[in-house]
């Protein structure tokens, strides 16, 4: 079974551009690791390609070069593929692009469906389902309408926007509008004080499985957020409560599918999702390690014939720490 891997920035999606100090390590780390467990499945073969300004992941890796179209090589390994794993930034609809190159090629695509990547894709929109659901998330504005009573401190960010990229805190009023920020495409929501942690889920037609809880480190510089690490697995879930606002989110957005993950902060008064995101993320890095398990091997897209296996009864999740710059 050949598996065709495609992360967006190393892949070589940013081949005309420069590659950017925020999501190259991440998407690097999140690479590596599904590359890692997909070797460790029988039967499989994995197909990659790189931005030939970084060193090749393999020696057969494909090279994409100042000249090429980097969507036309990866449709062209798509199509030669029995399965697509593809990951990319919600930002400008990338995702939901590869998504979609990805499923007229190949057989297979672990990976979302179109309306809940174009829901998670806009925070705005994912606001809105969760607010119709009920679920304690924080309150998104367009900038332009941002409320005369919206206290402070404030965040902006791209509402389409993946990660912390051009999230910024602002203490006071005075000094958003100083900034004049162009407002096309960026909300504004309050700050909210607590503990910065992120959900891996996994999410099947049977069920909704939370894999591990974990801890977010966040750095701030002159207010911009940027995410420097986290530790996998190591936030309890003694009552259930993670678990069950996960499957609520899930409920919220139908056509979550594969291994997702929630972003959350955990307040005195309970968790607070801050947004969704339709695909791996950083944490996948340590994700084996911290369950002792495969992760990929539960994923229906990558079985040959029959049945996924039953997920077994996880293990507690071993603290596991992963550095992103």
């Amino acid at each position: 079974m050949r598996v065709f891997v495609c992360e967006f920035v190393t892949s070589g999606g940013l081949r005309h551009k420069a590659l950017p100090d925020a999501l190259l390590p991440e998407g690097t780390l999140m690479r590596d690791a599904m590359v890692r467990d997909l070797e460790n499945i029988p039967g499989v073969q994995v197909v990659l390609c790189h931005d030939d300004r970084l060193a090749p992941p393999r020696a057969d890796s494909v090279a994409v070069g100042e000249n090429d179209d980097p969507w036309a090589i990866w449709a062209q390994l798509a199509g030669e593929a029995h399965v697509v794993w593809p990951v990319a930034p919600e930002t400008d609809g990338l995702l939901e692009r590869l998504v979609a190159l990805a499923r007229t090629g190949a057989a297979r695509v672990i990976a979302s469906e179109a309306p809940a990547l174009r829901i998670a894709g806009r925070k705005s929109l994912t606001a809105q389902h969760l607010a119709a659901a009920g679920i304690p998330h924080i309150p998104t504005y367009p900038l332009e309408a941002m409320p005369e009573n919206l206290a402070v401190p404030l965040v902006t960010k791209p509402d389409d926007g993946a990660g912390a990229t051009q999230t910024h805190i602002w203490r006071s009023r005075a000094a958003l509008r100083a900034a004049q920020l162009p407002p096309a495409g960026l909300i504004v929501q309050p700050y909210v004080a607590g503990v910065a942690a992120s959900l891996t889920v996994l999410c099947r037609s049977d069920g909704v499985t939370l894999l591990t809880t974990n801890l977010q480190e966040m750095a701030e510089d002159e207010g911009r957020l940027s995410l420097t690490g986290l530790t996998v697995g190591c936030l309890p879930d003694a009552v259930g409560k993670f678990a069950a606002l996960a499957r609520a989110v899930v409920a919220a957005m139908p056509g979550l599918s594969g291994i997702i993950g929630i972003d959350l902060i955990v307040t005195e008064e309970g968790p607070v999702v801050v947004e969704v995101n339709p695909r791996i993320t950083t944490s996948y890095a340590g994700l084996h390690a911290s369950l002792g398990i495969n992760p990929a091997a539960f994923l229906p897209e990558l079985i040959r014939d029959g049945r996924p296996p039953t997920l077994p009864h996880l293990p507690m999740a071993v603290p596991v720490r992963v550095k992103v710059r």
